[in-house]
């Protein structure tokens, strides 16, 4: 069934008047005529009566009408849904962020976000970079924060940070104050972890593997501030990225360059190649991309 037709149908009852109701609609009466006859044989009913000049309804007809104008206004509703969607007037947008990462990278811009579409409802998840990697392509999740590289397969992204992982030891540790150090100088040393659901876990794993020693993890969290804190308080040593590092600082810990090898924290968005993502979906990535100065990932770009 043409909507279309319900609706010359209910403008020609309106009016009484296939010839007013043409006019009414900017069409020809021909054309109003022939949709009736449609919407007639498609209901197997005689909506009008005709008389003369005169039409009226015929008890089909009363039938037709009433169920026809919730039909129409239904279907008016709907069309003004999807475009408050498309405008961007509401929608929800399911947002996996690492917890360190949403804290230094994303307040503001969701913020700027919220102030430009204030009916979009963002749902903010907090977990592991190698979670929400999982739950994006699972479907949980329309976009995510993660630490780079990715499965170039399954993920479209784009690159928005690039930073080094610093060495944070006490203020009292032999290390303190120093310009440099080595991975290899911490292999008699206690390490304070990111959980294993966190990218960073495995990767400094193995870094010091490749240094020759395995580390003695004796702490482990998913939160930096409360790693750094660990640290203060003289349990053990900790790599976190130049951000978390510059928040860390002063809270009787000292920051230490790792030069040799150098390990690198490069975060990006992710979203399913394969999957639809809604007109909010869109915008948020299309917002947080010129907002982070995001720039493409190409395959094979990451750096040990």
């Amino acid at each position: 069934m043409d909507i279309r037709h319900l609706a010359y149908f209910l403008e020609t009852a309106r009016l009484k008047s296939f010839t007013r109701a043409a006019e009414s609609l900017y069409l020809t009466q021909p054309a109003i005529s022939k949709a009736i006859r449609q919407l007639e044989e498609e209901l197997g009913a005689t909506l009008f009566d005709r008389i003369g000049k005169r039409i009226e309804l015929t008890d089909a007809g009363r039938v037709v009408m009433e169920q026809a104008q919730a039909i129409t206004q239904s279907f008016s509703s709907l069309s003004a849904k999807l475009g408050d969607l498309a405008e961007l007037k509401s929608g929800q947008i399911r947002i996996g962020l690492p917890p360190m990462v949403g804290s230094s990278f994303f307040p503001k811009v969701i913020g700027a976000f919220h102030n430009r579409y204030p009916d979009v409802t963002l749902q903010v998840f907090e977990d592991g970079a190698k979670k929400v990697e999982s739950d994006v392509a699972d479907g949980l999740l329309d976009i995510g924060v993660v630490v780079l590289p990715h499965s170039f397969d399954v993920f479209d992204s784009f690159q928005f940070a690039e930073e080094r992982l610093n060495l944070i030891v006490p203020a009292s540790h032999a290390l303190s104050g120093a310009s440099s150090a080595k991975l290899e100088e911490l292999a008699q040393e206690n390490f304070v972890f990111f959980r294993e659901d966190f990218t960073l876990h495995d990767r400094i794993i193995n870094e010091c593997l490749q240094a020759g020693f395995q580390p003695r993890i004796v702490y482990e969290s998913s939160q930096w501030d409360l790693i750094s804190e660990m640290v203060a308080a003289g349990l053990g040593v900790a790599l976190l990225p130049e951000t978390i590092c510059r928040q860390a600082s002063g809270k009787a810990v000292s920051v230490v360059p790792l030069e040799e090898p150098a390990i690198w924290w490069r975060l990006g968005v992710i979203w399913r190649k394969d999957r639809y993502q809604s007109y909010a979906a869109r915008e948020w990535i299309s917002f947080t991309r010129e907002w982070l100065g995001g720039t493409p990932v190409e395959e094979g770009s990451g750096k040990r």
